[in-house]
């Protein structure tokens, strides 16, 4: 029941309780108005066309007695009109004050109703610049300057977490680098002895399994925060150019690739966008087995676009999928420094998906693994 209808039931209510008592009261006022005085229980005489009649005369008792009967039924019948005339203004009252409670409910819920309007745009478009801005003194004015207040700390810790995210990116991706060159350079000396190499080449693969660590922790990190920076392109593009890059690995595990990308226009963030896509795909040859397949669907329907990822691989129970969105979360009990990832790139996905308004959903397939449904908000047309 909306707040503009419990205004319109209350204000009937009112009037129904009101009006019935009022009816109530004028009914009895008017019974007791119509009693008659003593007086006239014994008249003194009766006079009834032309002819008086005095107690004791021939005619009294029938004079009196249709006196008496002639004031009951004008009795009655002025009852009658009243409780008739009430009981028929009563309903109608009660309705038209419903009706006027809700068209009143209407002036005072307009404000209210700006305010939203402008918090669900806000929301929508995750433009957290944007303010109430509301200027009326009346009671919503506090609500409105407290919703504006916490989008103040909301744009500046988003502003915060996004410096952070940069500086963070430099400060650990840096020294990585650094490892690695070095390291690099010491195993191709000529001089370097065969135990320096396999020392040298197990760290390389330490460094690199870090610096994917790094990238997952950095992609979720940036991927919970709003995406302000919303771009419309076609989603089929960054799935093509992310299955080609793919194609060496798939060729190397001896996977195929199947594609069917119809047109997916999607408004967002192409960055993530394009993060979110590499790991599916990622996932889909890693947790795949030789001579496997990798179904990659895209496509619109209605205001959603899909994109589908499917591929082979063990059989995955349905109790093990609630799992697979969780951070350092593996299917099969994989071990976390195993070459199949980091264990964040479903984590990252949904994060992603989420913050552009998006759902995804996992199935497990019943000849073995997974298909991955992930639904975007369609861009809309320009113009």
């Amino acid at each position: 029941m909306t707040l503009r209808v419990r205004f319109a039931v209350v204000s009937g209510a009112i009037f129904f309780v009101l009006a019935g008592l009022l009816l109530i009261g004028l009914y009895l006022l008017v019974r007791a108005q119509l009693e008659p005085v003593p007086g006239w229980r014994n008249p003194d005489v009766i006079r009834v066309a032309g002819y008086e009649f005095y107690p004791g005369q021939a005619g009294w008792e029938v004079a009196n007695q249709r006196g008496i009967q002639i004031r009951r039924l004008y009795q009655a019948g002025t009852l009658d009109s009243v409780r008739n005339v009430g009981l028929l203004v009563l309903p109608l009252g009660t309705a038209l004050a419903a009706f006027l409670g809700w068209r009143l409910a209407r002036v005072v819920h307009r404000p209210l109703e700006q305010a939203t309007l402008t918090a669900r745009r806000v929301a929508q478009s995750h433009d957290l610049r944007e303010r109430l801005d509301y200027r009326a003194d009346d009671e919503i004015k506090e609500l409105a300057d407290t919703f504006d207040t916490m989008l103040d700390r909301l744009s500046r810790a988003f502003d915060g977490q996004r410096r952070f995210v940069a500086n963070a990116s430099h400060e650990l991706r840096t020294p990585l680098a650094i490892n690695r060159t070095l390291v690099d350079v010491a195993v191709r000396r000529p001089d370097a002895s065969d135990d320096l190499r396999r020392l040298g080449e197990s760290l390389l693969v330490v460094n690199e399994r870090h610096e994917r660590l790094i990238a997952g922790l950095l992609a979720l990190a940036e991927g919970e925060q709003i995406v302000l920076d919303r771009r419309a392109f076609d989603l089929s593009d960054v799935v093509e150019h992310a299955l080609d890059l793919a194609a060496e690995e798939a060729a190397s595990r001896k996977i195929a690739i199947h594609r069917l990308l119809d047109s997916a226009p999607v408004a967002g963030d192409p960055v993530l966008i394009e993060r979110l896509v590499q790991n599916l795909v990622e996932n889909g040859m890693r947790h795949n087995e030789p001579g496997g397949g990798v179904w990659v669907t895209t496509r619109q329907r209605s205001d959603r676009v899909e994109l589908v990822v499917a591929n082979t691989g063990l059989l995955v129970h349905p109790h093990e999928v609630e799992s697979i969105f969780q951070p350092f979360r593996r299917l099969h009990g994989d071990r976390l420094n195993s070459d199949r990832g980091t264990g964040l790139g479903m984590s990252i996905v949904k994060t992603v998906v989420e913050a552009h308004g998006g759902h995804v959903s996992v199935r497990p397939r019943d000849e073995g693994g997974l298909t991955v449904t992930v639904e975007l908000p369609a861009a809309l047309p320009a113009g």
